[in-house]
């Protein structure tokens, strides 16, 4: 596959918020002493009016994006996923989810790519976390380009949406103007064999795991099912009907993501075989962000091995 320009999905979310504040007054942005890190820097830089720094007080944070969003406001409050989704959920629970205010948390520096700094900061239960609140709606993108259009999705839809980005530089495969649809998946490539179901990074991933398996004589299809909730139910039970055999793929614990979220639904209207590859039930540890990826398993060569074993 020819080289592919890298771009940090927290770089996109920085990039997008900038272009739709300048689109529109009534957005607004708060941020827990991070900036520089989550790049909402960015759109401080360009509209310092519109910018809140909460300091180190996730919690007050969320509560205050409640309270601009019953304003008319639309608020994008942001830090990294570990303290997003964990140390706020109470407040995102009951100051957003339960009164469903239109509020979009974007959440960087998920999962075990996080790299050196360690466990703590490598947020591998937000997935879980954030679908099992009513009514919010689940996205984790996959290159820069899905980054910035599911950005500008989430403050077109009304209602509360977690968005996850991350820290690492990843290959930016879409194409400029990519349209964005909360709640649809996307088929990279088709196949018979056995359908990959990835998000996030692991997209990329799959994609080379869909070219290497075709070497060996397998044919994969690669989904990309960047909204984790509402799940594309439609296209998840066409993919196992066709392929008779599912793979998941996600940087995120293989309790309560997307691998979960596709086995309910195959379990209840379409009963497949299905693996699971994620984190699996471990902490991370600090490390090279690419030697972590392929020690936790998360890599095109890992996902090769899984397929083949599964259609013997």
């Amino acid at each position: 596959m020819a080289e592919m320009k890298k771009v940090a999905t927290r770089d996109a979310y920085g990039a997008a918020l900038a272009k739709l504040g300048a689109e529109h007054e009534d957005l607004v942005v708060l941020d827990a002493d991070l900036a520089g890190a989550t790049k909402t820097g960015v759109f401080k830089k360009a509209f310092p009016d519109r910018f809140f720094d909460c300091g180190i007080a996730e919690g007050n944070m969320i509560c205050m994006a409640a309270g601009l969003s019953t304003t008319g406001l639309v608020p994008f409050a942001s830090s990294f996923a570990m303290f997003a989704a964990g140390r706020a959920f109470e407040q995102v629970r009951n100051s957003i989810g339960y009164p469903h205010l239109n509020v979009k948390i974007g959440a960087t520096h998920g999962g075990i790519s996080v790299g050196e700094d360690g466990a703590s900061h490598q947020c591998c239960e937000d997935f879980a976390l954030m679908r099992s609140i009513p009514g919010m709606t689940v996205i984790c993108p996959a290159d820069g380009v899905e980054a910035e259009a599911a950005v500008k999705a989430a403050y077109e839809m009304d209602g509360p949406v977690y968005l996850r980005f991350g820290r690492l530089a990843i290959p930016q495969f879409h194409e400029e103007g990519f349209n964005f649809q909360i709640g649809k998946g996307e088929v990279l490539r088709d196949g018979t064999d056995v359908a990959i179901i990835a998000n996030g990074l692991l997209v990329y991933e799959a994609i080379q795991a869909g070219e290497l398996l075709a070497e060996a004589g397998l044919n994969a299809m690669v989904i990309n099912m960047a909204t984790i909730k509402p799940l594309d139910e439609e296209l998840v039970i066409e993919a196992a009907k066709k392929c008779g055999k599912v793979i998941t793929c996600e940087e995120h614990s293989v309790i309560g993501g997307l691998g979960e979220a596709v086995c309910a639904v195959l379990a209840e209207k379409c009963p497949t075989i299905v693996r699971r590859i994620g984190v699996n039930d471990e902490f991370g540890h600090s490390g090279p962000a690419a030697a972590l990826l392929k020690q936790f398993g998360l890599s095109a060569e890992h996902i090769v091995e899984v397929a083949k074993e599964l259609c013997k």
